[in-house]
């Protein structure tokens, strides 16, 4: 139990740190981080979505018995998220914000949907840590492959709602540090973790496909270039590709990792 403790920490740091991928962009002038920020913001849209429909929601739907409630734990999700949304706005608007006056809410929602989401990274791989060591650790590789798309468009949203670079990294960072709490989860529920897990992918997709289509896509519209119009459909079709690349990747990774799993265990048995 100490190995797979330690194995599965040491892999949740790894995946954590990718959330600072932004510290590239300290050194850059805020105007040059202003005239990309845009198209982070495409990148992230895409990646949204080819997260909740190519990733989650297949997963989901091949774990589940029952599609009726799975459809309404997504549909719960996108509810939870547009109350959570209500809930900053008014907030916002009351004036309570007063040390962060020009942050936007969409600022806030990406964070939370961020630590759901990086909760379940680390309950899936620490529950693969419980398997064997090689499925861990073809998961940890998979889920490095994941973030490193994402983080980067989150981060351009962080800056897009008005948070400094620093601000940005450190919230990120932070949120990036929920899957501490998964590991933590998995390591105490065992078994039952994939339990748990089968009720938070879909609320996490529902999340996801909220925050694109009600937060980001109208940021999107809001630019009136044509030449910056091309370039954030492209920006979001590169983080749709992104994801559906990483579909094989994860299938390899993960049939790989199953494999050298099922041998260590008949070797075990024998």
């Amino acid at each position: 139990m100490l190995t797979t403790s330690l194995f599965s920490l040491s892999s949740v740091l790894l995946v954590s740190a990718i959330s600072l991928i932004g510290i590239f962009t300290l050194s850059l002038k805020d105007s040059v981080i202003k005239g990309v920020t845009f198209i982070l913001v495409g990148i992230a849209t895409g990646a949204l979505l080819g997260d909740a429909f190519i990733h989650l929601i297949p997963e989901a739907f091949a774990e589940t018995t029952n599609p009726t409630v799975l459809s309404l734990t997504i549909i719960g999700g996108m509810l939870i998220f547009f109350v959570l949304e209500k809930f900053l706005h008014w907030h916002h608007h009351q004036g309570l914000e007063e040390s962060e006056p020009a942050v936007h809410p969409v600022g806030k929602m990406i964070l939370v949907s961020d630590g759901v989401h990086n909760f379940v990274d680390g309950l899936i791989i620490t529950a693969s840590y419980l398997v064997s060591v090689e499925v861990g650790i073809a998961t940890t590789i998979a889920v490095i492959l994941h973030e490193i798309p994402q983080e980067i468009g989150d981060f351009g949203v962080l800056l897009h709602a008005g948070y400094t670079k620093a601000k940005a990294l450190f919230y990120n960072f932070v949120s990036a540090l929920f899957a501490f709490l998964g590991a933590g989860v998995a390591l105490l529920l065992g078994g039952a973790t994939e339990l748990f897990t089968a009720w938070l992918v879909p609320l996490a997709a529902g999340g996801f496909i909220y925050i694109a289509l009600t937060d980001l896509i109208p940021e999107l519209h809001k630019t009136k270039s044509l030449r910056h119009s091309a370039l954030q459909l492209l920006a979001v079709i590169v983080g749709i590709a992104a994801m559906v690349g990483l579909l094989a990747i994860e299938t390899e990774d993960h049939g790989h990792g199953a494999e050298e799993a099922g041998v260590h265990e008949s070797v075990e048995h024998e």
